[in-house]
């Protein structure tokens, strides 16, 4: 297995503050590096995890199981605490939906979800129960949507399958059905990041993730001027201040 140049995980050594980056589906850990040394910068530990099967080559999609994925962050929550006594978990899209399930299960000190999913297309839906037999004869789906990037040169320079395995998608759907009942028991503090320009998340599922979650200490953040990769997009810098922000009122 070989990785692709740039796609590899990052980790960079900080203070006893640590923070755990997710990328999203079917991207790279260079989703989240800039992010990841804007918040090296202020002083943190950053760990940028690679989910199972990305950053190599479409096929190895095809047989991983979305409880690899939380595994991945489970091995990066262990690695990160053995140097850091407080840690910050950061999901982007699928890294989310990852991240909230996983701090249901693991104690954390702070939640980022980054353009979070509540729902899947309709399609997805009428195709789940189908896809076992499916994936067989329609391997992959090549996306077809708009591109919705601000910034067009960071949009060329995004490290990605240009294809997703119909495979992965079905784990994908399995785990966005779990984002709720998740949601639903999250006390931590927690940070919401959503574009109104967002091609991929309907900005109404951003108010959604946000209404779900019960804990007192939240707080729902809107960025106007970039797409759905909003740490790479045009306005990234809004996204990183925020997020250190966040960070740093609560150690």
């Amino acid at each position: 297995m070989r990785l692709q140049a740039g796609g590899e995980p990052f980790f960079f050594k900080g203070n006893q503050v640590g923070c755990l980056l997710v990328h999203g589906f079917p991207g790279t850990p260079q989703e989240m590096r800039w992010l990841g040394e804007f918040l090296q910068n202020q002083g943190y530990s950053v760990l940028g995890v690679r989910l199972s099967g990305h950053a190599t080559q479409p096929s190895d999609l095809l047989r991983v199981r979305s409880s690899d994925w939380l595994a991945d962050l489970e091995d990066g929550y262990h690695w990160l605490s053995g140097t850091c006594t407080r840690i910050y978990m950061i999901g982007f899209s699928l890294g989310g939906v990852l991240s909230a399930i996983f701090a249901t299960l693991t104690p954390l000190d702070g939640l980022v979800l980054m353009a979070t999913p509540w729902d899947l297309p309709p399609l997805v839906h009428r195709l789940r129960p189908v896809l076992p037999v499916l994936k067989h004869v329609w391997r992959y789906r090549r996306p077809t949507e708009e591109s919705d990037w601000f910034d067009q040169a960071a949009e060329r320079q995004n490290l990605h399958y240009p294809v997703q395995p119909v495979h992965a998608i079905g784990q994908v759907f399995d785990l966005v059905k779990r984002l709720p009942g998740a949601l639903e028991h999250l006390q931590l503090p927690t940070l919401l990041l959503y574009s109104l320009n967002d091609g991929s998340i309907p900005s109404e599922q951003g108010q959604q993730v946000f209404d779900t979650i019960p804990a007192s200490d939240k707080a729902l953040v809107w960025i106007e001027g970039s797409g759905h990769s909003l740490a790479r997009d045009a306005q990234r810098m809004q996204v990183f201040s925020a997020v250190s922000d966040f960070i740093l009122e609560r150690v």
